[in-house]
């Protein structure tokens, strides 16, 4: 039987969405145990959420001031030191995930295996290498502890009809004092979150400003729609970097995804593939985003996404 530790992602009161589908990937390991650990401040409130996830055994909470931000540097010998007993240890491939699991590989040492899409057996999974293009087969060493990043976008979240049990868990550790938390600073925003969002309306380079930009603000209002952007909008600084949808930025996984004023570079690509429905506007017909659209309309931007806006009011 594989014994699975799922670390949870959240923000210091609500569980992430990544958690449920990290969850999702670890139950397609044949008899698989799976506790989740909740590392916070306070914990109960977090807790409570993954315990309704289905197929969910147990939820381990450890309470620790030092807890209350993500800091890698003190999350990561608490996951290690919880890890023994476990045969998997599985983090969302968010940036939270990416950042803290190849710390909890390293303090195990053993490789991380990265991005699981699917899986074949409990050591053998398929991941996504060349931005997307190609698959390939891995296969971690069965005498060692397998960590693992899940892509998210890749799986549907569990169910939330589930009443697992919830337990404190006693990790006797020293975490590192050299590294400490600051500040955050992120935008506030009303709208969804980017890679948890059913639609997500971005806009690219041919917007020409950040003022132009308003006009994917306006419409993903309409929408209900979390807002991206391409790589080259980031970095003309029209839009801050947490925005970006790519390779480099977020997979991303929407039932709905349109694409303004981006030609759909293959680094942009890589984040939409797992979209349901994709929607390109562009005035180049030429443009490479129109060989994966579903629906497409050549058009000039600044034209159509107006009047797609005000036929929605």
């Amino acid at each position: 039987m594989s014994k699975i530790l799922v670390v949870a992602e959240h923000d210091g009161s609500r569980l992430n969405a990544s958690a449920a589908k990290t969850v999702a990937c670890a139950a397609g390991i044949d008899g698989a145990l799976i506790d989740i650990v909740v590392l916070a401040s306070t914990a109960d409130a977090i807790a409570a959420e993954a315990a309704q996830l289905d197929g969910v055994n147990s939820v381990l909470t450890i309470e620790r001031a030092e807890n209350e931000h993500a800091v890698t540097a003190v999350l990561a010998p608490q996951i290690a030191a919880l890890a023994e007993g476990y045969s998997h240890v599985f983090g969302p491939s968010t940036t939270f995930g990416k950042d803290l699991m190849p710390h909890v590989a390293a303090l195990l040492g053993v490789n991380q295996v990265s991005d699981i899409m699917k899986v074949e057996s409990s050591h053998t999974f398929q991941r996504p290498v060349y931005a997307g293009n190609a698959v390939v087969t891995v296969t971690a060493p069965e005498d060692s502890v397998v960590v693992a990043t899940v892509r998210i976008a890749s799986y549907s979240a569990v169910g939330a009809d589930n009443s697992a049990t919830v337990q404190t868990a006693d990790v006797s550790v020293d975490v590192p004092t050299h590294t400490r938390f600051v500040e955050l600073q992120s935008g506030a925003s009303d709208r969804p979150d980017l890679q948890t969002a059913a639609k997500v309306v971005s806009g690219g380079r041919a917007l020409a400003s950040e003022e132009n930009f308003r006009i994917i603000y306006e419409l993903a209002e309409k929408l209900g729609a979390g807002v991206g952007a391409s790589r080259a909008a980031v970095d003309a600084g029209y839009v801050p970097n947490e925005m970006q949808v790519g390779q480099t930025g977020k997979i991303i996984a929407p039932d709905l995804y349109i694409a303004i004023g981006i030609s759909g570079a293959i680094q942009h690509l890589t984040g939409i593939k797992d979209a349901g429905t994709i929607v390109a506007i562009n005035k180049d017909e030429e443009a490479p985003i129109f060989e994966v659209a579903d629906i497409g309309l050549v058009a000039d931007l600044f034209t159509a996404v107006p009047e797609l806006t005000k036929a929605l009011s």
